[in-house]
């Protein structure tokens, strides 16, 4: 639980320096698009970010490993297409969950508040439904 918490904080802090001291946003995959689509070096950043990511879950995973004990059940197709939904529903919504709850709501965007509204209803259902029917 402590571990959540102060994830969270940090997650709150970083992505508010980086708009404070850079004006950039911490959407990843905003970050992720760009850094893929268009590699420059002006993107360095965005590949640091990236990475950060990463190297911050692997550090994690060795401290902490009992938090990476769990089982997916689900196919290599199920994880495929629900990978592809993700990527085509953060297009779709001009963000990620990231982008739009991390940095959107706190600078008061109505499309943001719309957009975490339906991720948080769309989680909510499928919980219900697969909790009810699997």
């Amino acid at each position: 639980m402590i571990e959540a918490i102060i994830g969270g904080i940090l997650i709150g802090a970083a992505s508010s320096m980086l708009l404070l001291l850079n004006g950039k946003l911490a959407g990843v995959s905003g970050i992720l698009e760009v850094a893929v689509t268009r590699p420059s070096m002006d993107h360095t950043w965005k590949y640091l970010f990236l990475l950060g990511l990463l190297g911050g879950g692997y550090i994690f995973s060795l401290i902490h490993p009992s938090s990476f004990d769990y089982e997916i059940n689900l196919t290599y197709l199920e994880a495929i297409a629900g990978g592809f939904l993700v990527g085509f529903g953060a297009r779709l919504g001009s963000g990620c969950t990231s982008g739009h709850g991390v940095c959107g709501l706190p600078r008061l965007s109505l499309r943001s508040l719309v957009a975490v509204v339906c991720f948080m209803s769309s989680g909510i259902i499928t919980v219900f439904l697969r909790g009810n029917f699997s």
